[in-house]
């Protein structure tokens, strides 16, 4: 368990009035494991009542491990609600979907707001969490480019007790590189969402037939020698000298995918990854306990196999 992965889910379940962190933690690393693990079935159809590999099985047990919780979480807040008539004094995602769910004429359902719960904490905190602990990583590999990024951030924004805002990252462009290059290198997902072909297309000489599904494989383009030059070394340096961003403009880059069917949680990354990153490095100096195992575990997201274990300490 790392420690980025280990305070979102905290911060997360703390919103919620729920102590269950770790183990919940551990529900959702099971459910990205499994969902990224190739499946027999997919390709021998005739496979998916047995389920040979016990996925479906799986998945389907962490499913309900985390819709208990949920519901746990969803009655614990409509208690709280026919108790008080104060709803103010909660000011969240889960009470606004409740305030809807109430309303007269109303389609969303219990089952609709656990399964937006599902997709906030499956897609917006496991995927921001993997990043920084990658950026963390390959900062600690790299001291001189660890120095550079602090180097900047205390010359911008001053000692190190100041605390960091949003406003203040458009001022910081090495870390941004340093984002921008830890996305090229360790995209939290590896492939993108699969998509579906409407016709028969040709692509570099190769058919794709209609309705293939079709997965991209963006761990692959961010290590193509055809785009970057010394692909498999972190240079953050790169993203100064060429005009390239991943908001699906520049194909070369694409850790969110693009088109209109890009990953929604863009905005979010963009703001908190920065953020978090900015205050880790600022705020402390780190010190390594073991060995950096840069060994990746593939599944749905791009997890390192072995969490990085560092210890910070306070700048002086």
């Amino acid at each position: 368990m790392n420690l980025m992965s280990a305070t979102l889910f905290s911060v997360n379940f703390a919103a919620f009035g729920n102590n269950s962190s770790p183990e919940f933690m551990e529900v959702f690393r099971e459910i990205m494991a499994l969902s990224g693990k190739p499946n027999f079935a997919d390709y021998f159809p005739i496979l998916r009542t047995v389920d040979p590999q016990g996925i479906l099985r799986g998945l389907k047990l962490n499913f309900e491990k985390c819709f208990r919780v949920f519901d746990e979480i969803i009655n614990q807040r409509l208690q709280e609600r026919g108790l008080s008539s104060d709803c103010a004094l909660k000011n969240d995602m889960l009470e606004a979907l409740l305030n809807l769910q109430q309303e007269k004429e109303s389609e969303l359902s219990f089952d609709d707001i656990k399964h937006l719960l599902l997709d906030l904490f499956s897609a917006g905190t496991d995927t921001s969490s993997i990043t920084v602990e990658w950026a963390l990583t390959e900062l600690m590999r790299n001291p001189e480019i660890m120095l550079k990024a602090q180097n900047e951030l205390r010359n911008i924004i001053g000692h190190t007790e100041q605390i960091i805002q949003e406003s203040d990252i458009p001022k910081l462009p090495y870390l941004r590189a340093v984002i921008k290059e830890t996305f090229r290198l360790h995209p939290a997902a590896p492939l993108s969402v699969p998509h579906k072909p409407k016709e028969d297309m040709e692509v570099n000489g190769y058919i794709v037939p209609k309705n293939s599904q079709i997965s991209i494989n963006i761990w692959a383009i961010g290590r193509d020698s055809c785009a970057w030059s010394e692909p498999d070394l972190f240079k953050p340096e790169r993203f100064l000298e060429r005009e390239t961003d991943f908001h699906g403009q520049h194909f070369e880059l694409i850790p969110f995918g693009g088109g209109r069917r890009m990953c929604l949680g863009m905005p979010l990354a963009n703001r908190t990854v920065d953020l978090m990153v900015a205050t880790f490095i600022h705020n402390f100096d780190w010190k390594l306990q073991g060995e950096i195992d840069m060994t990746e575990n593939f599944g749905l997201t791009l997890q390192k196999a072995t969490p990085l274990k560092a210890v910070p300490f306070k700048v002086i």
